[in-house]
This record gives C-alpha cells, structure tokens and sequence, in this order.
C-alpha cells in the first residue's frame, strides 16, 4: 500500500469485520463531528484515491478515509446484494462508532455516494458531499422517474461486468495494453482525457487492490431471455446497485435533512445521461447487438435522477448545493482538486459562503498550510 506523506493506516476491528481506514497524522481524534470529515470510495478504488485532498485540507480537520469491504485492506466478507448497499454502509456505521465518532461529514464518490445517502437513511450525519452519485435509483435498467423497465432489471448487475476486465484485475495486470486494462479503464473512464498526474500508479494499485473473490467483484447474475440476457444475482458488488435492491430515494422524506453537496463532472463517462457503461446506451450507439429499442430498453437518465430527487429534497426544505465542474470527469477531486476542496470547506461551514451579490472588491487570506 503506498501511503503519501503525512497519512497513516490502521486496521479497525469492529463486530462486523476488520475495516482500514486511513487517517492523517496528528489529527486531533477528539475533533468534534462539525470537525470530522470522512471519505468513502467508489467501486473498483479504495482510500488510496483519497490522499491528496487528504493531505490539502485544512490541519483543524480530522479527516479519514475507509475501505469498503472487499477493496484496499478491509476483509474480503461477500456482500448480500439483496440488502442494496446496506452491508457497505452497516460496515461504515460500525467503524465510526469503534471509533467513537457519533457524526461526522461524509464524502462518498460513485458508488460511495449511495453508500453515504444509504448511511443517512439509517443513522445521523452532519452533511452529505455527492461527488458523481450512483443515481438515487441504482445503475441501469430504470426510467426518469425512477420505475423500472422490467421486473428481472435485465441488463444491470454483475452480468455487465467484462470478464477480460475482471481476469485483468485476477491478474493484477498494470500495463495499458488492452482497452480492458485497468490502466486503461483509469484513463477512459474516470478522468477527463487531459488529466495527467504523477501518482496514476496509485491510483492502478487502489484498482488492482478490488477482490474479485466469490461474493465480491463482481458478483453473480442469472440468464433471462429479455435482452440482453442476463438479470442480476444475489451477491457481490455490481448488485447492490440493480435497481430492484437498491433505492435510496427516500432521502427526500428525512428530517432533519442534512446538508447536501452534489458536485460532478459534465465530461463523467460513468454516471451521465448517456453513460458509456449503460448497456441501454451501448445498445442504441450499437455496439451491444439486438437493443429492442427505446420504448423497451432506454438508457438510464441517471443525472436527471439525481437533479430529480434533489430537488424534491430542497422542496421539502433540504439545502442543496449543485456544482458542475465543466470539463471534468468522475473524479472531480483529482482533476480539479482546487475546486472541489473548495465546495467541501464552504459546505462544511469550514470556509464562509461568498457574498451575493459580491462586493465591489475582496480580498482573500488564507495560511499556506490551508
């Protein structure tokens, strides 16, 4: 595991399972939960993604970062896909409270943002950051309004998954030799193709560190004759996102209702209007053969979705703050770092709002450690 300076790692016991968590060193573990923020990963990643900004934030934070169960170091335990994504989300809770943390602000990215607004269903939070959120609908097979297309969600869940991108991952292949390649897949699909970046070797190990062991990545799926031909199973990751699991759209009902930040990429291949990891959208583009059609098989408006449901939120009285990082892909926070610290620290109450209207001149000072 390759650990950028100033951040540590440490295994957590809780009574669910062993969880790593990453954490800065000479953070005040007293740091009360308006000064707690925690990271939580996407799919196919683990904390190691989450070191620079963890380092860039300010020292007055406590700042951690998990690994979900079967990625970085934290037990390879399968997941019951049929609890949505609530085995990830128990694991989080568990971890906080062995580490005495009550609340905190959480942070969770792709499929991590469903982890946390999971989290919010179930337990108490101070904010929700949303940085490229699964929809609040799950990955795939569903319309606008969040129904779904058919009652087996064919085309979603572990069946999707490439199984040459799987064997790669098996394989622990760095290179960049195949579109498959893990590498590749980084450079395709999780940034802008003008990031660049010095530690795009940590960010392949975080990949490569997925388990792909039975009940992990990616998971199971059944046969089904509505194309494309698969439904998802009942275990592993890819289905705890299938839509008949997965909904967390009942956060429009919470009270109190937290704080909500949704900051995403208009370059984000993975979770758009039009996603490239869509079986729907790759069947009308062709590249899936026999798609049926639009009536039958439309692709997943999964940012509408999200506008959707959040804004539902805000109606109902929740605040919600809506960046779009023009240019960026799914990982605002390493191609726009700068930006994203921002949104975070203003959201936390960290940092003020700028004034609205803005006054005619401002001037700005902040410690070079900030």
């Amino acid at each position: 595991m390759t650990l950028f300076d100033g951040i540590s790692a440490r295994l957590v016991e809780t009574d669910r399972l062993g969880v790593n968590v990453l954490e800065r060193v000479g953070d005040d573990p007293a740091a009360t939960p308006e000064r707690t923020v925690v990271f939580v990963h996407g799919n196919v990643s683990s904390s190691l993604f989450w070191q620079e900004i963890m380092q860039d934030l300010p020292s007055e934070l406590r700042v951690l970062a998990v690994d979900l169960r079967g990625f970085g170091r934290t037990e390879h335990t399968p997941i019951d896909a049929t609890r949505g994504v609530r085995d990830f989300s128990d694991d989080l809770f568990a971890t906080l409270q062995a580490l005495g943390i009550p609340e905190a602000h959480l942070v969770g990215w792709s499929m991590g943002g469903g982890v946390v607004m999971q989290y919010a269903l179930d337990h108490p939070v101070r904010s929700l950051t949303l940085q490229a959120p699964v929809s609040p609908y799950g990955f795939g097979g569903t319309r606008r309004d969040g129904s779904r297309l058919n009652d087996e969600d064919a085309g979603t869940g572990a069946g999707g998954a490439n199984p040459d991108f799987v064997q790669r991952l098996i394989d622990h292949d760095t290179t960049a030799d195949a579109p498959t390649s893990p590498r590749s897949v980084f450079r395709s699909g999780y940034v802008a193709p003008d990031y660049a970046s010095e530690h795009e070797d940590v960010w392949v190990e975080s990949m490569l560190t997925t388990s792909t062991a039975g009940g992990n990545y990616p998971g199971d799926a059944v046969t089904t004759a509505t194309w494309p031909g698969f439904a998802p199973g009942t275990t592993g990751v890819l289905n705890t996102m299938a839509p008949k699991y997965f909904d967390v759209s009942g956060i429009v009902d919470l009270d109190p209702k937290p704080p909500i930040l949704w900051i995403y990429g208009t370059a984000d291949a993975i979770v758009s209007d039009a996603s490239f990891y869509d079986l729907n959208h790759l069947g009308a583009l062709g590249v899936v053969p026999g798609w049926p059609g639009a009536d039958v098989a439309p692709a997943q408006p999964m940012v509408s979705q999200t506008r959707d449901v959040l804004a539902a939120y805000a109606e109902k009285g929740g605040e919600v703050t809506e960046v779009a990082v023009e240019g960026a892909g799914h990982s605002v926070h390493l191609e726009r770092p700068a930006q994203f610290r921002r949104a975070l620290l203003t959201h936390i109450g960290y940092v003020g709002r700028p004034a609205d209207p803005a006054p005619p001149t401002e001037a700005i000072i902040l410690r070079s450690a900030d």
